[in-house]
């Protein structure tokens, strides 16, 4: 935060003098406030998600098991039931939102719900819990708001003429457009690559075993490479259990998450 908050006051000054830095401070604290306690309703908007009490009832029969598992795995996590949300995404995917337990939300793509066995959906829904129980969703919806402001800054290199500012470059402009975006993605790198191993873990304790949670990756793996997503975007691609982008080669560098198959040995280690 505290660097978030610098970056700000840095872009603040060089468009716009002293004058920008205290504009810029001021609209980093006011975008972490909004993010901090409204971050998990901007991530369900952007996830398109529909409560589940919102569903029409033939929708609630058909997912009554999820809830009821929800309740069970919450109470085993010793944490209040977090809202669940049902996202129209076709791809298999999930994630969690949220500043502390009593108001995370946890979203479950339609495709996930329609492609994977109830076990594997239960193991997802377990690895959720396991972010909210650890306060990885905090960490994770103030970083997804975090990198869609620091996209919003890279812009200021091309919105905002140079006019008769003599320190403005037009170099150091081009080069805060390349790597504000590249800041933003080594900042949900090393917040997701780190916490996913953590909330795997938890999946299997919370479960008693490893076994669906390592079938649920490898499901996951197949779905999102074969599945496009249509509602997630790059600021909040760190949220979800599996990247919901595509990538390969040089790619790979800048993936918010881990291997599966980094994932998948992890537990067999710790099985």
């Amino acid at each position: 935060m505290a660097v978030f908050g610098g970056l700000a006051v840095v872009v603040g000054r060089y468009f716009f003098g002293l004058q920008g830095a205290v504009i810029g401070l001021g609209a980093a604290v006011l975008f972490q406030s909004i993010a901090y306690f409204n971050g998990h309703k901007m991530a369900i908007r952007m996830a398109h998600g529909v409560a589940f009490e919102e569903l029409d009832p033939r929708s609630q029969n058909q997912l009554a098991w999820l809830a009821t598992a929800n309740e069970t795995l919450s109470q085993r996590a010793g944490i209040p039931a977090p809202k669940l949300y049902i996202s129209p995404d076709p791809q298999p995917n999930a994630f969690a939102a949220g500043r502390n337990p009593s108001v995370a939300v946890v979203c479950f793509n339609e495709g996930l719900l329609k492609l994977m066995p109830r076990d594997e959906v239960i193991a997802v829904l377990a690895h959720e819990l396991g972010h909210v129980k650890n306060r990885d969703s905090l960490l994770m919806t103030v970083t997804a708001a975090f990198a869609t402001f620091i996209s919003f800054l890279a812009q200021l290199a091309w919105l905002i003429p140079r006019g008769d500012n003599e320190e403005r470059n037009p170099i150091v402009d081009l080069l805060m457009m390349i790597l504000a975006p590249i800041t933003a993605t080594v900042i949900q790198m090393a917040i997701s690559r780190t916490r996913e191993f953590g909330a795997d873990r938890a999946a299997a304790d919370l479960i008693g075993s490893p076994q669906p949670m390592i079938s649920a990756l490898r499901s996951l793996e197949r779905g999102t490479d074969r599945i496009p997503s249509t509602t997630a975007q790059s600021a909040s691609a760190h949220m979800y259990i599996a990247s919901p982008f595509a990538g390969g080669g040089l790619m790979k560098l800048f993936m918010t998450h881990p291997p599966i198959e980094e994932r998948v040995r992890a537990l067999q280690t710790a099985s």
